[in-house]
């Protein structure tokens, strides 16, 4: 089973046992994918008969099904594609995509390569870690946002850019920060109990 690692701070919480098959024998996986998965899943053994071409794919399903790739996750890819815990577990901490830890309702990436580090993504991450009260890897008290640092958005020209969830925001500044979030907190806001107070 995977060790309790914690590369670069992606790896895994400190949270609960593994799950699935531990290497002393016993416990059953608890994890499992919905039926459209399944069936996005059977698809993907279809198209790549060869399974561990499947990998990256599967990983990619399972952080969509789950949210992340906790070990039980990645125990439960290992052993529905039938190849070595260890495969996954280095394919899954080498890709930044594949997220090890549980995110925010908006996963904020920022640009740290050259051309945005030039433009000024190192203030820009600044100003993120002091107004989420957060550093990168960690998610804010209330599960709204989560903040990482990435090598490259492919966004050169627009620099600084940065990506919150499939969204692409360039040009970014201080206050273009503040302003989005702002807007997200305003679009995300919980609905209001009825009932009056509890």
């Amino acid at each position: 089973m995977f060790p309790n690692l914690d590369l670069f701070g992606t790896c895994y919480p400190e949270s609960g046992p593994a799950g699935g098959r531990d290497d002393r024998g016993g416990e059953q996986m608890t994890l499992a994918f919905s039926s459209e998965t399944e069936g996005r899943f059977q698809k993907l053994l279809a198209r790549y008969p060869n399974r561990q071409a499947a990998l990256i794919p599967t990983l990619i399903l399972a952080v969509r099904e789950f949210g992340y790739l906790s070990r039980e996750a990645m125990a439960y890819v290992a052993q529905r594609l039938e190849v070595p815990h260890a495969q996954v577990l280095s394919t899954a901490t080498f890709y930044t995509l594949l997220h090890k830890r549980p995110l925010g309702r908006h996963h904020i990436q920022v640009c740290m390569n050259v051309a945005c580090y030039l433009k000024g993504a190192d203030h820009l991450a600044h100003h993120l870690r002091e107004r989420l009260g957060i550093g990168f890897g960690e998610v804010t008290s209330d599960g709204m946002f989560s903040l990482e640092g990435v090598q490259c958005l492919a966004a050169c020209g627009t620099a600084p850019a940065i990506q919150i969830n499939d969204d692409y925001h360039e040009d970014m500044t201080p206050a273009k920060v503040d302003a989005l979030l702002d807007q997200l907190r305003r679009t995300s806001a919980p609905a209001p109990t009825q009932g009056g107070d509890q």
